[in-house]
């Protein structure tokens, strides 16, 4: 959990909360597009969203020259978590609309969804058990299978000795171990506006590394699978990495049902009963 001591110090001072306002609104902004509303040097500006990323409640992404900034709500939803959810259980409407909004794009060819972690661990390791496929089994619950080089294809197979893969796709880009994109969609699906792209980015620190995973173009029935399964999968991955094992209990096992559906839509479409 992000250290709640700079997470509420962030959130203290009106000007930033104006930003996260903003990237509510319209997620995936330039330091321009931010800065420009606010009535501040610019050189004031960049430190309230200096203070916002260091809090982990802004993530950003490089594209081409532009380095875009998308609000994170993990933060927000680990507070809720620890002193709200208690009280109240059905999810805080509040909360639920910035994560959903946070998760949808406004504006085109920029990523629909970016999620950020931080991992004691050295690059060439998460890499390792990025493409590793008993590695991606033990923290995934799937085996993601290729020879990772680009143009080849990849498959997110189920462990249960059936070689069903629930995913297929493409690989992008493989840069070890800095970058990996692949397609990532449904088997026999073929999305309308083309294919969903994932997106892993390494970018190692001293004893850690950041890993942002940046996921393209899916459709809006998606976002819920999509929005409960990165966290999910990062989790377990960070905690297999730093501890050597993974999660006591596999943390998508909490939205078992949106799993299970989706794996039987799949079955459907191959004819699979």
């Amino acid at each position: 959990m992000q250290d709640p001591d700079v997470v509420f110090r962030a959130l203290a001072d009106p000007t930033r909360r104006s930003v996260l306002d903003r990237l509510r609104e319209h997620t995936g902004q330039t330091l321009g597009e931010l800065c420009e509303p606010l009535q501040m040097a610019r050189q004031s500006a960049t430190q309230h969203i200096d203070l916002l990323e260091a809090a982990n409640l802004v993530s950003t992404v490089r594209q081409g020259r532009e380095k875009l900034h998308y609000l994170n709500p993990i933060p927000i939803w680990e507070i809720h978590e620890r002193w709200i959810e208690k009280f109240e259980r059905p999810r805080v409407r509040a909360l639920r609309a910035i994560k959903h909004r946070a998760e949808e794009t406004t504006m085109a060819d920029r990523p629909n969804y970016v999620y950020v972690t931080y991992i004691e661990a050295s690059a060439e390791r998460v890499w390792e058990a990025l493409t590793d496929a008993r590695l991606t089994a033990e923290y995934w619950g799937h085996s993601n299978v290729s020879d990772w080089k680009p143009e080849s294809p990849w498959e997110h197979q189920r462990v249960d000795g059936s070689g069903v893969a629930d995913v297929v796709g493409t690989v992008l880009e493989a840069e070890p171990p800095r970058r990996l994109a692949m397609t990532f969609d449904t088997p026999g699906v073929t999305p309308p506006e083309g294919p969903s792209k994932v997106t892993f980015t390494i970018e190692a620190y001293e004893r850690i590394v950041k890993l942002t995973v940046t996921h393209e173009n899916f459709t809006d029935d998606s976002s819920e699978a999509i929005s409960a399964g990165w966290p999910a999968v990062c989790a377990n991955l960070k905690s297999l990495l730093e501890t050597g094992h993974v999660l006591p209990t596999p943390p998508w096992e909490m939205h078992d049902q949106l799993r299970a559906a989706q794996m039987a839509a799949n079955d459907r479409r191959a004819g699979r009963r």
